[in-house]
């Protein structure tokens, strides 16, 4: 089980089968909010739901493939964040995040995309970091222009998102850009 002290109020750790129904009563409860940019809603409308899927990032974890887990603001589950997917044999990680409503404009995704990419570098020996967030969400798109990713492209039409399709911005960066980052 991983976790990962961000700083003294936010800890990402690994979601276990009891934290299930937190995770499905924060969904539950941000999801319209959520529902604008994320495409799984309506795959999570249960508490076996949101059991499911901590089975899956485990089971993702435990093969070397991902490494999500939820964002726990002064103790209280309030994102989730992390590896969607490792591509090993090029050294590339894929974060990815959301939050809940109320929990917005504090700097936790900020702090935590931060820690993951510090993360990556340093203890995963990865050569780059990839961030995708729909074009118009500019809330998303902030976190990895704040921490220094380049903007790499547009990939239209990228997601089907319910009705329609959106685009997403594809952003990286690099082990020798974050170092540089890092010593300015």
């Amino acid at each position: 089980m991983f976790v990962y002290e961000v700083d003294e109020h936010i800890t990402l750790r690994q979601l276990k089968l009891e934290d299930a129904n937190q995770l499905f009563q924060l969904i539950d409860k941000n999801r319209s909010y959520l529902r604008e940019w994320l495409p799984w809603l309506d795959m999570n409308v249960k508490l076996d739901d949101s059991s499911a899927f901590i089975e899956h990032i485990l089971q993702s974890y435990e093969a070397k493939k991902g490494m999500t887990g939820g964002i726990f603001y002064q103790n209280k589950l309030v994102g989730v964040a992390g590896f969607n997917a490792f591509d090993w044999t090029n050294r590339i990680g894929y974060i990815g995040y959301w939050i809940g409503e109320d929990y917005q404009g504090y700097g936790i995704i900020t702090n935590v995309v931060r820690a993951l990419t510090d993360y990556a570098f340093a203890e995963a020996q990865l050569n780059r970091v990839d961030i995708r967030a729909a074009f118009t969400n500019k809330k998303s798109r902030a976190i990895p222009e704040r921490l220094g990713f380049k903007e790499e492209g547009i990939l239209r039409q990228s997601e089907w998102l319910y009705d329609h399709y959106v685009d997403h911005a594809v952003y990286g960066i690099l082990a020798s850009d974050w170092a540089e980052n890092k010593r300015n």
